[in-house]
């Protein structure tokens, strides 16, 4: 919610007023260590309170949890462009190094179209390696890679489907980090056609 809420420049509210209910989680983007918030009608949360008991949750220290979630809150917009730009410069190597767009892997190819938010992804042509072989190699670090890139690069991105693997941008990565996952992306595609 709040990064499709950023991505488009209007508040989370305007996406959610035809919604019977929201729930929003803080641990995701807003970098909160755990917590979701719920809304709905006054009937739909009486319920939700009561399976909440049955199940046994509840927290009795949460506003530690809570100011963690509010510092996100609060710093949501900054945070958050800042993931969809890096995902952006993975994508298509705007600002310095080159991204995959414009690489023109013949192993991987990108819809910019479909990049709006921290999230890209990147289609896998042919038969091998398949998105998860693909995912194995971009985790693995061999030393022919330290050797040729002088970089020790472990990427965890995840097999979508058939075709697909899916890479997601967070407060904890940089714009270094994604010049390095662009570089090591490279490195394997280029690996994988020889």
């Amino acid at each position: 919610l709040m990064n499709a809420a950023v991505a488009q420049g209007v508040e989370p509210a305007q996406i959610t007023q035809h919604c019977d209910s929201v729930s929003l989680c803080f641990s995701k983007g807003l970098g909160a260590p755990v917590g979701t918030v719920l809304a709905g009608r006054r009937e739909f949360i009486a319920e939700a309170w009561r399976m909440r008991k049955l199940l046994g949750g509840g927290m009795r220290q949460a506003g530690v949890l809570a100011a963690a979630a509010l510092f996100g809150l609060q710093h949501a917009e900054a945070t958050l462009h800042r993931d969809h730009d890096n995902a952006r410069r993975f994508a298509e190597g705007t600002s310095g190094p080159l991204g995959i767009h414009v690489l023109d892997l013949p192993l991987c190819s990108v819809n910019l179209a479909a990049v709006e938010t921290n999230i890209v992804m990147v289609n896998v042509r042919g038969a091998w390696p398949s998105p998860a072989d693909l995912c194995d190699h971009l985790r693995a670090i061999s030393e022919e890679e330290v050797a040729e890139t002088g970089e020790a690069v472990s990427i965890l991105l995840l097999p979508w489907s058939a075709h697909t693997i899916r890479a997601v941008w967070h407060r904890d990565i940089s714009v270094h980090d994604t010049k390095l996952a662009r570089t090591k992306l490279e490195f394997v595609a280029r690996k994988c056609q020889e």
